[in-house]
């Protein structure tokens, strides 16, 4: 059997994760059945801030799944992916056991008492369910893909001192990517692919009175109205859903009940984050025509 068995249908997915309020499409809902059905890696890529990361906490959170995240940066390595060993504690061992052999003191310190378990090798041991997230891929070396490729094929990692290790339940895997750097064909194989864009003005809205339920309605739209002319701009970097979201709580904060030119150029640092992006903003905003149209 290759599926994780999380979901039972397409519905299933959506409901679910709207329970735990990740709203999906059902572009996104049906890619991850069939990655749950057919049991393969979950490729998502898409802008900064679209719900790549949270969409593997909400899978995590709908089956009360462990999940068990790697974090991927330039320079990353095996020792901090797989696994390494402790080797101030084995020193201590030898240390202790000085009047003894070595290779009785061999024996014993290349065993699980001493071993680091990183993410990957974590996320294949244990029976509990399990949500693997190898966050931002592409930001690590390519040598790292080769890793993924091996132990993301088959769910087993051979320790030359302990054996292979074999998963004995299939962990869920999501894999994201800000595509900053092109990642290999034969990774994107053996992934399915999903891509995530910023939502449409509907579906964030609900996104958005799902988490900031206490926000007026009218007032939701209108924030959502000025978000999706921020982002039509060529800003370094357009707000993010969560920020967005982040943007209805402080209109709550500050007593808003409408979206004015001082209320929106004040609060303009809580979903830009780059000085020119708010100048260039601050100018070329017409707020009468957004929220007119």
């Amino acid at each position: 059997m290759t599926q994780t068995g999380f979901f039972t249908s397409v519905d299933d997915v959506t409901a679910s994760l709207a329970e735990v309020g990740y709203l999906a499409s059902t572009a996104v809902a049906t890619t991850v059945y069939l990655a749950d059905r057919l049991g393969k890696p979950l490729l998502v890529e898409g802008p900064a801030g679209v719900g790549k990361t949270e969409l593997a906490n909400a899978v995590a959170k709908v089956r009360e799944a462990r999940l068990v995240r790697l974090q991927c940066y330039e320079g990353i390595d095996e020792a901090r992916a797989l696994y390494e060993w402790n080797h101030a504690k084995q020193l201590l061992r030898i240390t202790a056991g000085r009047d003894e052999g070595w290779e009785a003191a061999r024996t014993d310190i290349f065993g699980e008492e001493f071993l680091l378990r990183r993410p990957l090798l974590t996320a294949i041991s244990g029976d509990e369910p399990t949500v693997l997230l190898v966050d931002e891929t592409d930001k690590a070396d390519v040598e790292i893909e080769g890793l993924l490729l091996e132990v993301l094929g088959d769910f087993q990692v051979t320790v030359p001192e302990l054996g292979t290790i074999t998963a004995s339940t299939r962990p869920f895997v999501v894999l994201t990517s800000n595509a900053t750097r092109e990642l290999s064909e034969a990774l994107r194989r053996r992934c399915l692919f999903l891509h995530i864009d910023f939502p449409d003005a509907e579906l964030e809205r609900r996104i958005v009175l799902s988490r900031v339920p206490e926000l007026d309605a009218s007032l939701a739209t209108a924030l959502i109205k000025v978000i999706g002319e921020l982002r039509a701009m060529e800003l370094r970097k357009a707000p993010s859903v969560s920020e967005t979201i982040d943007w209805a709580r402080t209109l709550l904060a500050l007593g808003a009940d409408t979206l004015d030119e001082t209320v929106v150029r004040d609060s303009l640092g809580v979903i830009l984050k780059h000085q020119d992006d708010v100048t260039k903003a601050a100018d070329r905003l017409e707020l009468d025509r957004v929220l007119g149209g």
